[in-house]
């Protein structure tokens, strides 16, 4: 491949360290040229069967620089998407490895296409993954060091394997792996299944895609030679029927809304019936934080992205409890203003939703080879010690930081609380958010939460979803026109505000209801009055005495409760004010809860509740924000 093209292909936005660069997108290439040259590079062999502990083949293509002087190292890429033909990202980073001196091998996870087996959720990393490595550890071609690379799917899986801690394991670049995460301190997502005990949608239309229990599947026992031979014919790919998501991921009851489109029972009917705090997902492929870790790691997330949180929290966990110090010292974070896996694709330019961000890229390909040249070829120079820990994108001002840590060392806790005359319903109402703690008695806020008619969402952090949402900053303002919203603002900022870290939010509430769900939304307004969402989290109530026990609200109670935190980077400027909106509910983003107290996931009808935010000296309600000293 010729090195002009390599250099041109550069990720989405550029470093803390970096001078700007062209970039293009490598999606704007000829992929058949592409495919031309990585053949012209490599040495290509389809359709090895990789065999299993348990006797179940797994489906692997590997390419080997055809120039290799010996043994060389290997960039692993596990999926359980078609890559029968290599296109986008696949394509791109398998060229990558093989023009650097690199075997790329791309595997997919059992259950899926070629490979053997039924289909799990994270594909067994901690069985087939270590087996996986074992394999290429032991081919001739292969050095012995074993990098893992990708982005969602092809990421989450990693999360476990590195507790495995497989001595070929030598590095890996997990980027948007969120989905892979299980319980991460006050994180108990459970695989992004959750937050704060609501359920989300995204996997939802997401499995319909993916879980095939009746899939083609061709004969065992044939040899490579024959698989590679069908696969040139046949990719076993599904047809299956399209859907209006944005309809029918208002379907109820919602256990029925795969089976209502024709669907055989599979992961989606197992899953919705699970509580948070169900031991059934500690049996599976998730990492939960009782375990160690054992790779040095170079992170790739985003502000935008379904799991911003639990992926800094896991960060955290890493840099605290790696199994020694070199896996320890050897975590590195970048997080971009980008949604969910745009860190190469940058078809929309600067804009990330409605917002404009400015000069946003970052050299994404050469640090993952420069991270990979360390410690797959134990070249120092490459990726020194003196890198920052942390690179990010400072949003409002437009500016890539780095840390030595996160949240930075300079953030510190601020509290801004909820106030108002009882009237903070709308943009309209009265509700202020100030320095100041209430003094005295406050008239609470009272809103009515209808499930059959929730709050809408408008961007935030999302992805997957079958088009229900599109993430990214988007204006607030239609919503905060409700009567069922909960509008409290700031006064115009005389100075700009840098808020880095977790966001934490904590109120005080009531309900009719047995059991009723409460959102807060982390808003930038600027001051022409756009309101561009942050962030936003949202709790069940049911949870706050923990995620292992359901407990009911009753009548006249108030209840504190304290939310799983935002995380963000952004910078509200002079002028600009800081809102946060409160209510119940964030539809489709957030399964509705139908406030009966019952299972909800097999109930059709729902009650209304009538729900109340407290914001006395007695009862404060309150947000937490991480201010960096400027």
């Amino acid at each position: 491949m010729k090195r002009h093209l390599l250099i041109v292909l550069l990720l989405a936005f550029t470093g803390v360290t970096f001078a700007a660069v062209q970039a293009q997108t490598y999606e704007r290439y000829d992929e058949k040229k592409l495919r031309a040259e990585l053949k012209d590079m490599a040495d290509i062999t389809r359709k090895v069967n990789v065999p299993m502990r348990d006797g179940v083949h797994l489906s692997t293509d590997v390419y080997v620089p055809k120039n290799a002087r010996g043994p060389v190292p290997v960039v692993f890429w596990r999926t359980p998407y078609n890559y029968n033909t290599l296109a986008g990202s696949r394509l791109f980073m398998a060229a990558e490895a093989v023009s650097r001196g690199y075997a790329f091998v791309i595997q997919n996870e059992r259950g899926r296409y070629f490979s053997e087996g039924e289909f799990e959720l994270l594909g067994h990393p901690r069985t087939d993954g270590f087996d996986a490595l074992e394999w290429i550890a032991e081919q001739p071609w292969s050095s012995g060091k074993v990098g893992t690379l990708g982005c969602s799917s092809s990421a989450e899986w990693q999360l476990a394997l590195a507790a495995m801690d497989h001595p070929a394991h030598a590095a890996m670049v997990p980027m948007a792996s969120g989905a892979g995460i299980g319980r991460v301190g006050e994180f108990h997502e459970q695989g992004n299944w959750y937050r704060g005990g609501a359920e989300r949608t995204l996997f939802h239309p997401w499995l319909y895609g993916v879980d095939n229990p009746l899939r083609a599947q061709i004969p065992d026992g044939l040899d490579q030679e024959m698989r590679a031979h069908i696969a040139t014919y046949n990719d076993l790919a599904t047809d299956k029927p399209e859907v209006n998501w944005k309809e029918h991921i208002w379907y109820l009851p919602y256990d029925e809304l795969l089976s209502e489109l024709g669907e055989p029972p599979a992961t989606f009917e197992k899953l919705i019936k699970r509580t948070p705090g169900d031991q059934a997902w500690f049996e599976g492929g998730l990492y939960h934080d009782n375990e160690g870790w054992g790779v040095p790691s170079l992170w790739f997330n985003s502000w935008y992205d379904v799991s911003i949180g639990p992926n800094m929290a896991l960060y955290n966990h890493a840099r605290a409890k790696g199994n020694d110090a070199n896996v320890r010292d050897n975590q590195y974070a970048v997080i971009a203003p980008v949604d969910h896996c745009k860190y190469w694709d940058r078809s929309d330019g600067n804009k990330v939703g409605q917002r404009d961000l400015g000069e946003i890229r970052f050299d994404t390909t050469n640090e993952i080879f420069k991270f990979f040249d360390r410690f797959l070829k134990n070249d120092r120079r490459a990726f020194p010690d003196r890198t920052p820990k942390v690179r990010f994108f400072a949003m409002g001002e437009n500016e890539w930081k780095s840390a030595d840590q996160w949240p930075p060392r300079q953030a510190r806790e601020t509290k801004l609380y909820l106030s108002s005359e009882g009237k903070a319903n709308s943009l309209y109402g009265d509700g202020v958010l100030t320095f100041d703690a209430p003094a005295g008695d406050q008239t609470p806020d009272t809103f009515k939460y209808d499930p059959m008619a929730p709050v809408q969402t408008i961007g935030g952090g999302d992805c997957c979803n079958g088009g229900t949402v599109i993430p990214g900053a988007f204006d607030q303002r239609q919503i905060e026109t409700r009567h069922d919203v909960l509008v409290y603002t700031s006064e115009p900022l005389s100075e700009p505000v840098e808020v880095s870290g977790f966001v934490d939010a904590v109120l005080n509430v009531s309900s009719d209801a047995k059991d009723t769900d409460f959102t807060v939304k982390l808003v930038d307004v600027l001051p022409d009055g756009t309101a561009y969402i942050i962030d936003d989290t949202i709790f069940r109530a049911r949870y706050r005495e923990g995620y292992d026990k359901s407990v009911l609200m009753e009548e006249g109670e108030i209840y504190e409760i304290d939310f799983t935190p935002m995380t963000t980077s952004i910078v509200f400027g002079k002028g600009h004010r800081i809102r946060v909106e409160v209510s119940s509910s964030s539809f489709p983003k957030y399964v509705r809860n139908l406030n009966t107290g019952g299972d909800n996931y097999n109930e059709s009808e729902g009650v209304v509740a009538t729900n109340t935010i407290h914001h006395s000296s007695e009862n404060p309600s309150y947000i937490v924000l991480p201010i960096v000293s400027r």
